[in-house]
C-alpha cells in the first residue's frame, strides 16, 4: 500500500503529496512544455516544468483557504494532501452552522478568484510578447477554471459543500442536506463519463476524454462515500450506550479474601475478564486484575477486594442513554480499552467497548462483520483503519 510523502507544514498544517501527484506534474510540464516550444526547446521545458510547479502551489493555496478559515472556527485541519485530481484538505469536523460551513467551502474558490485578479493584474504590466507575459496569462486563466469548476454544485467539489450549506439553512437539516448534495454530486459524476464517453466516440479526442471519464468516476466514488458516512453520523446519533453495551461481567463479593477471588474466579478459563465487587447491595468498584497481581501473596489471606477496588467515581462511565458518538469519543479522546455504562440508578447496568459499538453499527445498517473481526477489535482495542469511527462520531 503507497502512503503519502509528508514535504512539510504550513501554519501547523501537515502538507503531503501522493505518490501520484508526479505523474500529473509530469504530464502538466509535457502540455505546458510543448505550448512554449516557439522559445526554444530547453526554455520550454524549463518553462513547462515551472508552470507545473505554480499550479500546484494555486492548488495548495487554493487548499490553504479552507483550512485557514476552518482554522479560524476552532476547527483542526489534519493535513493538506496534492494528489491526482488537484488537492484536498482534511479537515476534521463540520462547522457548528450554516453560515460557517458556506465561509471554510467558498474560501478555496475566493483564493482562486483573488490569485486570477492579481496574475491579470500583473500581466497588464509585462510586455506581451514575453514568455513570463504567457506563463502569467496561463496561470491566471487556470486559477479562474479551477474556481469555476469547484464551484460545481455536487459534492465532493465546493460548489457540493456550499450547496450543502444552503440546503442546511434552508431545511435545518444537515444530514438531509448532505445526502442532497451527494445526490447531485451522484448526478454530475454519472453525467461526466457520458460526457466522457461521448467526445471519444465522436471527436476521437481519447485523452480527453478519458480525463473526464476519471473526473466523473472521482466525483462519484466521494459522493457515495459523503453519503455513507452521514448515513453512519445519523445512526450515531439515534443509538445509545445501552443499545451497543454488553453484560459479559461478573458480579463478586467484596468482602472475600484476594486468596478466595483468585480460587474462585481466575483458575476459572471461561470466567470474564471484567470484575465489579458489590457488598451490602451496592456496587463498591471495578476490580482490576493486575492490581492483585501486585499485591503481596503474604496478603491474599488477608486483605479483601475491598481494599484494592476502584470505585465507580475513578473510573470511565457513561449513562445508558449517553448517545453512542460520544461514547465513541470518549473510548478515542482518553484512550480507554473499555467504559462502564451505568443505570439511572448508579448501578453497573454494562461494559461498552470499540468492538461492541462496531457490532451495534453492522448490526443497524446491515453490514456484514465477522465474529473474528469484532474479537480482533476488542483485542487490539482499536477501530479498522478505513472505519474510523473516531473521527465520524467527532464530526456528528
Amino acid at each position: 500500500m503507497q502512503k503519502n510523502w509528508q514535504i512539510g507544514s504550513l501554519f501547523g498544517i501537515p502538507l503531503f503529496l501522493d505518490p501520484l501527484w508526479f505523474v500529473v506534474l509530469g504530464l502538466a510540464t509535457l502540455n505546458f512544455g510543448v505550448a512554449y516550444q516557439q522559445w526554444g526547446n530547453g526554455t520550454a521545458w524549463s518553462a513547462g516544468l515551472v508552470m507545473a510547479l505554480l499550479l500546484f502551489t494555486s492548488v495548495l493555496l487554493h487548499e490553504l483557504g479552507h483550512s485557514l478559515v476552518a482554522q479560524s472556527q476552532g476547527i483542526k485541519v489534519n493535513s493538506i494532501t496534492l494528489f491526482f485530481f488537484g488537492g484536498i484538505a482534511a479537515i476534521e469536523e463540520e462547522s457548528k452552522t450554516p453560515g460557517k460551513a458556506f465561509q471554510v467551502a467558498i474560501a478555496g474558490p475566493m483564493v482562486s478568484i483573488v490569485l486570477f485578479l492579481l496574475l491579470n493584474l500583473v500581466s497588464n504590466v509585462i510586455s506581451d510578447t514575453t514568455l513570463v507575459s504567457f506563463m502569467v496569462r496561463d496561470l491566471a486563466r487556470i486559477n479562474l477554471i479551477v474556481a469555476l469548476f469547484n464551484l460545481i454544485p455536487g459534492l465532493p467539489l465546493d460548489g457540493g459543500q456550499v450547496l450543502k450549506a444552503a440546503l442546511w439553512k434552508v431545511t435545518g437539516d444537515r444530514f438531509q442536506a448532505v445526502h442532497w448534495a451527494a445526490r447531485s454530486g451522484q448526478i454530475l459524476g454519472y453525467g461526466a463519463i457520458a460526457l466522457g464517453f461521448a467526445i471519444d466516440f465522436f471527436t476521437k479526442e481519447l485523452v480527453t476524454g478519458l480525463w473526464i471519464v476519471l473526473l466523473g468516476w472521482f466525483a462519484i466514488r466521494n459522493a457515495n462515500s459523503y453519503d455513507r458516512v452521514t448515513t453512519l453520523q445519523e445512526t450515531l446519533l439515534k443509538l445509545v450506550a445501552s443499545d451497543a453495551m454488553t453484560r459479559d461481567f461478573r458480579v463478586v463479593d467484596a468482602d472475600q479474601t484476594l486468596r478466595e477471588f483468585a480460587d474462585l474466579y481466575l483458575l476459572e478459563s471461561s470466567s470474564p475478564h471484567i470484575y465489579f465487587a458489590a457488598a451490602d447491595g451496592r456496587y463498591r468498584g471495578l476490580v482490576k486484575v493486575d492490581d492483585l497481581r501486585t499485591t503481596e501473596r503474604s496478603q491474599w489471606e488477608t486483605q479483601t477486594l475491598q481494599s484494592i477496588v476502584h470505585p465507580l467515581t475513578t473510573i470511565p462511565t457513561v449513562s445508558e442513554s449517553t448517545s453512542l458518538a460520544e461514547v465513541i469519543n470518549k473510548l478515542e479522546n482518553e484512550q480507554l480499552s473499555q467504559i462502564t455504562v451505568l443505570s439511572p440508578a448508579g448501578a453497573v447496568a454494562g461494559v461498552i467497548d470499540r468492538g461492541d459499538t462496531v457490532k451495534c453499527l453492522a448490526e443497524k445498517l446491515n453490514l456484514r462483520i465477522t465474529d473474528a473481526e469484532i474479537k480482533r477489535i476488542k483485542e487490539e482495542g482499536s477501530f479498522p483503519p478505513g472505519l474510523q469511527l473516531g473521527v465520524i462520531a467527532k464530526s456528528v
